[in-house]
């Protein structure tokens, strides 16, 4: 309290200077007017009066008043910026007395902590500043189609208040890898730089620890940071996945410089009774020092931890508890808190509000007077968003909005910060600059190299591959109109299931909800739904497609879309072709004759003869008949329906059927964009190829009525869209006599005559 007072009346006295000095030299100026002409206060002025007597102190009346306001800038300077070494108070009650090591304990109410809370500021105190440029490293454990969800959440709140560049260590295991370097990827977010540390690798190391709590074995992987991390790596944030940050993370970086002697580790202090030990009967908990630490937020001095053989330390403290506790119920906390309870002057205590914890028996509320106060929320119960606090709902919409934000946002520059050149970046600014903003299609052009933020794998996904190689995935793209669709599918096609889904973060969030909720989603675990984010004025029907396509993991796929049911067995269907017409050494398209009806419900035929007797009595009929005859006039509908062995077609001007081919066909032209010529352009690329285009004798499929998209609209409303269209389609068959030679003059002369 000293040195606070200390500060205040020098706070005052500074004031006071501030004020007086003025006035004095008001009264000098006031005075010097009886005698001598006002102050010159022009450059005309000043030459003037160098005529009349008395100039020299004129002049010299005028730099001392100059002098007088530099000196009353450099002292509002001085007071405005913050102490190089704040001056630490003492402190009040609140259970800390065990803790004397620390200079900045508590839970709520000590002064250290209202010098760092953004409502209950000092004016006298600040944290020191960190360097605007100055690289951030953050740490995170992540594994798993879940937790690589909730990380997105959490990066998303530290992008969203961060005004430094950003270095994520992720530790991850293949699949996390795989979900995040592809998120990354594509978000381009300048001034990111993601590593990837394979936690496979490091598992050996933690593995000897019996551990019951919900994370596993990578709930202990943050004890090996030391060795994992880069060696010339000094200092990082290590957070948890169920972190939501609500200030700028270099507020927190920024409490490094506090560190003093020894202190190697920076915790806040449990805020549950759970290492006092009280929370039922013959509860036993790990040694801790009082309350003990949680490891949600850590901030880890690397360099001085390695001095101190941290990897030892930890080891022979967790060697020796575990003859008497058997095993660790949280994970790596208990071992920090072990460790800690040996050596106190290994750590420095975080004011509270650096990770409020909502878990069961929280004490959270005793941490804050006012929630515009905190600083990091930390959903650390196996309930999450579920947990009892009288501000849960306030905590609960702050994590809401980063969950729905518009990640798109966040990819803006930190100005005046030099960043590792992006190649990826800089090749499609060239690009894009190379494109005539005057052509009046522009955004037809530019929506091609259009970088789309994708999260894979948004749900969990288990695959086991076949043996016999003969394995098709159903591949798809979809909106959120076309949602009711998943669970009929679902129920037609037991195979596996590629999914590209095009939605904003909003709607990805209602998407998760629908499924988790639909018992037919929730009991296939060999679909990969593939979030493509929203971006742009086109829906991109093609990107969305070759995304689908890439995550197929299976020797052949079957390219259909979402609007169509296949007929029951399909997928068996499809795998006994694959034997019967030798797909593995042919490059064939099979294909799957397509159907329309117009009714929302239909008794979907259980056979081939079923659906001929519906075609006959018009419930059903050959897809696209009365619009668009061309798309499918090729498949010969009079043939299929007396054929009982699959039959060869030729290729014809505006054919588009669907068809099942090895995964290693080509990928869709993603010029185009919308409604038309998407699928049109492949088919004839696969031609181009020398594919065979082969009908199964006996598979059908059915397309269901629903409203027209806003891109079938746009292209029959608006005339542009048609000229655009009609552009691309006269530039991608250029293209493919340029890529195909003279085989390839064929599209052009037969798109002429049809």
């Amino acid at each position: 309290m000293l040195g606070i007072c200390r500060g205040r009346r020098k706070f005052l006295a500074a004031s006071l200077a501030l004020l007086f000095i003025p006035a004095l030299t008001w009264l000098y100026l006031s005075a010097a007017n009886f005698t001598v002409k006002p102050l010159p206060l022009s450059p005309l002025e000043l030459q003037s009066s160098t005529l009349v007597g008395g100039a020299g102190e004129r002049q010299a009346l005028e730099l001392r008043v100059r002098e007088v306001e530099e000196e009353n800038r450099a002292l509002r300077r001085e007071l405005s910026q913050p102490p190089r070494n704040p001056t630490h108070s003492n402190h009040h009650g609140n259970g800390n007395q065990s803790h004397p090591h620390s200079t900045e304990e508590g839970t709520g109410d000590s002064e250290a902590q209202k010098m760092f809370s953004t409502g209950n500021s000092s004016s006298c105190v600040q944290q020191p500043v960190v360097d605007k440029c100055e690289t951030i490293h953050v740490a995170i454990v992540c594994a798993g189609y879940n937790a690589s969800r909730d990380v997105v959440t959490l990066v998303k709140s530290v992008l969203f208040h961060r005004r430094n560049p950003l270095h994520f260590h992720f530790i991850t295991d293949s699949i996390a890898q795989q979900i995040l370097a592809s998120l990354f990827h594509t978000w381009m977010v300048p001034a990111v730089r993601v590593d990837f540390y394979d936690a496979d690798e490091l598992k050996s190391e933690v593995s000897w620890i019996p551990n019951k709590h919900y994370s596993g074995i990578y709930g202990l992987m943050k004890l090996v940071l030391t060795k994992t991390l880069p060696s010339d790596l000094q200092k990082v944030i290590v957070l948890d996945t169920d972190i939501t940050f609500a200030t700028d993370i270099a507020e927190l970086w920024a409490v490094f410089h506090k560190f003093k002697g020894q202190q190697v580790l920076g915790l806040v202090e449990n805020q549950s009774d759970w290492y006092l030990g009280n929370l039922w009967k013959n509860h036993r908990p790990w040694p801790a020092l009082g309350r003990g630490f949680n490891t949600g937020v850590i901030l880890l001095l690397l360099d001085r931890l390695r001095k101190l053989r941290w990897e030892q330390m930890w080891r022979l403290t967790a060697e020796r508890e575990l003859m008497s506790m058997l095993s660790t119920s949280l994970a790596d906390q208990d071992i920090f808190n072990a460790v800690i309870k040996q050596n106190p002057f290994l750590v420095h205590q975080l004011p509270c509000f650096w990770n409020v914890q909502l878990s069961d028996h929280t004490r959270s509320e005793k941490c804050y007077k006012d929630v515009s106060d905190l600083k990091v929320i930390h959903w650390n119960s196996p309930k999450k968003l579920r947990v009892k606090n009288k501000h849960v709902e306030f905590f609960r919409n702050l994590y809401l909005t980063f969950l729905e934000y518009d990640g798109n946002l966040l990819r803006r520059e930190l100005f005046g910060c030099p960043s590792k050149t992006d190649h990826n970046s800089e090749n499609l600014q060239k690009t894009l600059l190379e494109l005539d903003e005057d052509d009046p299609c522009y955004e037809f052009r530019r929506e091609r190299f259009t970088v789309h933020r994708t999260h894979l794998y948004f749900l969990h996904y288990e695959y086991e591959p076949s043996a016999d190689q003969t394995d098709v995935t159903l591949v798809a793209q979809l909106s959120m109109d076309r949602l009711q669709m998943l669970e009929a599918i679902c129920k037609h096609w037991e195979g596996p299931i590629s999914l590209a889904l095009y939605l904003s973060d909003a709607e990805a969030q209602q998407f998760l909800r629908y499924a988790q909720g639909s018992e037919v989603l929730m009991s296939r675990s060999n679909v990969g739904y593939h979030i493509v984010y929203k971006e742009g004025q086109f829906y991109p029907v093609n990107l969305l497609r070759n995304v689908a396509m890439r995550q197929v993991n299976t020797p052949y796929m079957f390219l259909s879309d979402i609007d169509f049911l296949p007929m029951y067995g399909l997928y068996e269907y499809l795998r006994k072709s694959v034997v019967q017409l030798d797909m593995a050494n042919t490059k064939k398209a099979l294909v799957v004759p397509a159907f329309e009806t117009l009714r929302y419900r239909l008794s979907y035929p259980k056979s081939k003869a079923e659906l001929l007797s519906q075609l006959d009595m018009g419930t059903l009929f050959t897809f696209r008949y009365h619009v668009w005859t061309k798309g499918h006039a090729p498949t010969n509908f009079a043939k299929w329906r007396t054929a009982t062995t699959p039959y060869r077609v030729q290729w014809e001007a505006d054919f588009e059927p669907y068809v099942m081919v090895r995964r290693d066909c080509p990928e869709y032209d993603r010029r185009f964009v919308g409604f038309g010529w998407n699928k049109v352009a492949h088919i004839m690329e696969l031609d181009a190829q020398e594919y065979e285009f082969v009908v199964l004798p006996n598979a059908y499929m059915i397309h269901m009525p629903h409203a027209p998209s806003f891109d079938i609209t746009k292209f029959r409303s608006n005339k542009q869209y048609r000229v655009c269209l009609k552009t691309l389609k006269e530039e991608f068959q250029q293209n493919m006599s340029r890529r195909y030679g003279f085989a390839a003059l064929k599209y052009m002369t037969a798109d002429n005559n049809s």
